[in-house]
């Protein structure tokens, strides 16, 4: 029996983000594992009223299964914190400084992890910036500093989109980030407790793997284990739990890297909530390695705790 069973469980889900759609489906299976071992679940759709629900519900522990802002960037984390309600995942200040790409970079690069050139324009400079202010200039890659699951992002390839990828990416919340666009492999790798479980590499059939190449069913190609050397396969793994150190992680989290042609790895961003669909990237390597989608879901929530 699992350390919470018997005891009343809120799975988060949905909230007020632009992944909101993302983070109903995560939600949504995560119950159904839980409930499928037996513990008792609800479903709580986080809204302005969650303190209200949590306490109405008597909730022992919470699954957090937001993505996104209030969610994913330690606002909810605080209020459990505050309402003394054990977790699932990182603590405010890691789930802060991970949604917060700028921060995240300056602590990657502290950690001597390799970074693809960038630069930050504020959201009421974006007037002003050219082809000769971008890092290193065209391709480059357009993105939100504060958002996830790919919201916002644009590969620009010509200078005539340069100015609409700016003014959407302007749209969400903080500054603007363009880097420097990295050829090579898409991989990603999961990190459980501070050790990596393995990698998966993604082949979408668009540019780079945006928001259409993760949810549309058939766009992307999947390859569990990434197809790298054993050596390449340790690095990337190395690196992964560094970054994991280095923002204060907890539970799961999922590390994306480009890597480069000569191996090298590197890093674009740590997800301290990632997708936890049956068919998301962390369930594929946890699968790789023998955990079923059930068993993992389990093995967070009894990993739950106050990290206050």
């Amino acid at each position: 029996m699992g350390r919470w069973s018997g005891h009343a469980v809120a799975v988060l889900y949905g909230g007020r983000s632009a992944e909101r759609e993302v983070s109903l489906k995560t939600g949504e299976a995560c119950a159904e594992a839980l409930r499928s071992r037996g513990l008792d679940v609800t479903l709580v759709d986080a809204g302005l009223d969650l303190d209200q629900r949590l306490r109405a519900m008597g909730a022992a522990v919470v699954f957090v299964a937001l993505h996104g802002r209030w969610g994913e960037d330690g606002c909810t984390q605080g209020l459990l914190e505050s309402m003394g309600i054990p977790y699932t995942g990182s603590g405010v200040l890691a789930s802060a400084a991970a949604m917060d790409k700028v921060v995240s970079k300056l602590l990657f690069r502290a950690a001597g992890l390799p970074l693809a050139a960038y630069r930050v324009f504020a959201p009421s400079a974006i007037g002003a910036v050219g082809v000769a202010d971008l890092p290193a200039g065209l391709p480059a890659v357009v993105k939100p500093a504060c958002e996830g699951s790919s919201v916002g992002v644009h590969l620009v390839k010509e200078a005539a989109a340069l100015p609409a990828a700016l003014a959407d990416a302007a749209r969400f919340k903080g500054d603007v980030l363009v880097e420097e666009y990295l050829r090579g492999q898409e991989v990603n790798v999961a990190v459980l407790d501070g050790v990596a479980l393995g990698t998966v590499e993604m082949v979408p059939s668009r540019d780079f793997y945006d928001y259409v190449a993760k949810y549309t069913p058939g766009s992307t190609q999947y390859f569990v284990p990434a197809r790298l050397s054993s050596e390449a396969t340790a690095r990337v793994c190395r690196d992964a739990e560094t970054a994991y150190r280095a923002l204060g992680c907890s539970g799961v989290a999922r590390v994306d890297f480009i890597v480069a042609a000569d191996a090298t790895p590197y890093i674009l961003e740590v997800n301290t909530l990632p997708g936890m669909t049956g068919t998301s990237l962390v369930p594929k390597i946890a699968a790789g390695r023998g955990i079923p989608f059930p068993d993992l879901c389990e093995r967070l929530l009894d990993g739950a705790t106050l990290k206050g």
